[in-house]
């Protein structure tokens, strides 16, 4: 049977693991919510669905592999309430489910370390979302015996997504907060720990995916500003910083995450196991 992932919400991070599939000859479905977007993921040999709108049966019934990265709303999970009855109907015969959650989840441990043991005790009303959409993914793989894999995603950076253009453009600040750290992680990194889940699936795993160096967000800036040669962002205290409450709300956590499990049991080493590599690669990038 042709290995058939089915990706729901196939944004950045379902993007970077689908080339490593395509090259292994699977069949890559992806669910989008616009034309245009259907028309791109079509160009780089993805099967797009325009989805909330397409029939979904035959996707999920010939899929052997899900990936849900559509994150929930106050109304639940996205997903599961619009197609919660077919993964039930089809879920005996999903050889692996991947749900994409974040390490928001474990909630603010004043700079502390958490591993994928530490209690969940979310801050943020987007946490709390978090943790009921993993539990009922949990209890639907329970339900209908799929097995079900949850990754915890650090703050995500790669090819388009980092501090460079607000650096260049002079609108990057360095928010100062006493104490604050955070975990990130580079999208191709992301997409080899998943990779090595469907190689090597676990029923019911939980993994933390980051890099090997949290750090202050103004360190990140301040290296960022190095490279390009350009001056160092001012330094702004986050108290008096005017911010969006989505901004301010990042800072309500600081936690140092740990990734050991993904190097002991899935055998990842990381491309960009820092920051300072990271960025140093997505630069040459654009050279």
């Amino acid at each position: 049977m042709t290995h058939h992932l089915l990706s729901f919400g196939h944004g950045f991070s379902a993007k970077a693991l689908a080339p490593m599939l395509l090259q292994d000859g699977w069949h890559v479905t992806g669910t989008t919510r616009s034309d245009e977007k259907a028309l791109f993921l079509k160009e780089t040999g993805i099967s797009p669905l325009v989805w909330p709108g397409a029939e979904l049966e035959d996707a999920v019934s010939q899929a052997s592999h899900l990936l849900i990265s559509a994150g929930p709303g106050p109304e639940g999970d996205p997903v599961l309430n619009g197609a919660r009855d077919l993964i039930l109907k089809y879920g005996s015969q999903f050889q692996w489910v991947g749900y994409l959650s974040t390490t928001g989840v474990y909630g603010d441990h004043q700079g502390g370390w958490v591993d994928e043991t530490t209690p969940l005790s979310p801050s943020t009303k987007r946490g709390q979302m978090r943790v009921e959409a993993e539990a009922a993914w949990q209890a639907d793989s329970a339900e209908a015996g799929f097995p079900l894999h949850i990754f915890r995603l650090a703050g995500i950076y790669g090819p388009g997504r980092g501090p460079f253009a607000k650096v260049r453009n002079g609108t990057a600040r360095r928010i100062i907060k006493q104490g604050q750290v955070f975990s990130r992680i580079h999208v191709e990194d992301i997409a080899q720990v998943l990779y090595a889940s469907i190689q090597r699936p676990r029923a019911g795993a939980i993994y933390n995916l980051c890099d090997d160096d949290p750090a202050p967000p103004e360190d990140v800036i301040a290296y960022a500003a190095e490279l390009l040669g350009l001056p160092i962002p001012p330094a702004v205290d986050f108290e008096t910083a005017e911010m969006t409450p989505m901004a301010r709300s990042f800072y309500a956590e600081s936690k140092k995450v740990r990734n050991d499990l993904i190097k002991s049991e899935l055998g990842v080493t990381l491309r960009y196991p820092d920051y300072k590599s990271g960025l140093n690669a997505l630069l040459e990038l654009e050279n």
